[in-house]
């Protein structure tokens, strides 16, 4: 790619970042393409569906969090790597209002942009479940796929205006429900962690 296309590239990504966060997924292509000061033909020849603008815009985060995953489970134990990537992802889909629905239809359409990025991202969860159901800490009755729901569960309770003052009590609901509740020093651990985030 010529230096000036990626540097419009890069622009026009910029932008949508913006839009994306401000006003969800569902914002107008025509108005991200307004607000970068480029016609939306333009727009269009760089990333021709609404779902390669966001494949382009959200792999990098997909890798990052897949990346934080590997370190996750280099670094800590089973219970705190588990917990810690799960409220890593429910924070970061929080920044992209809408993400999750379009996230959980990409999972079953190997068509969508997003298919590959987001069935690397749920393996990455399943691994770290698997890793802590191993380690007899998380319950053995869910698997990735419920994972990757609970994360849409949670993400969509911080979007809920009425309900996002309680998301961060219903995430430790939630994430006392996969544990098990052995490893004490692990969930001890996971609460010190907690505290300092």
């Amino acid at each position: 790619m010529r230096a000036d296309a990626r540097k419009n590239r890069d622009h026009l990504l910029a932008v949508a970042d913006t839009a994306i966060t401000e006003q969800g997924v569902d914002v107008s292509l025509r108005d991200i393409a307004r607000r970068a000061d480029v016609g939306l033909a333009t727009l269009l020849r760089h990333f021709p569906t609404r779902e390669a603008l966001l494949d382009a815009l959200l792999r990098t985060s997909f890798d990052e969090l897949t990346a934080r995953a590997g370190v996750l489970e280099t670094s800590s134990s089973p219970e705190v790597a588990l917990v810690t990537w799960l409220r890593d992802c429910v924070a970061w889909t929080t920044e992209y209002r809408g993400v999750t629905v379009l996230m959980a239809a990409a999972i079953e359409d190997t068509e969508s942009a997003l298919h590959a990025s987001c069935v690397t991202l749920r393996a990455a969860g399943a691994r770290l479940l698997a890793r802590a159901q191993a380690a007899g800490t998380a319950r053995s009755d869910i698997d990735g796929a419920d994972l990757f729901a609970l994360v849409a569960m949670l993400a969509w309770l911080g979007d809920q205006p009425s309900l996002a003052p309680r998301a961060d009590h219903l995430f430790e609901v939630v994430a006392s429900a996969i544990l098990t509740g052995e490893g004490g020093g692990d969930r001890e651990a996971e609460h010190r962690l907690r505290a300092r985030s």
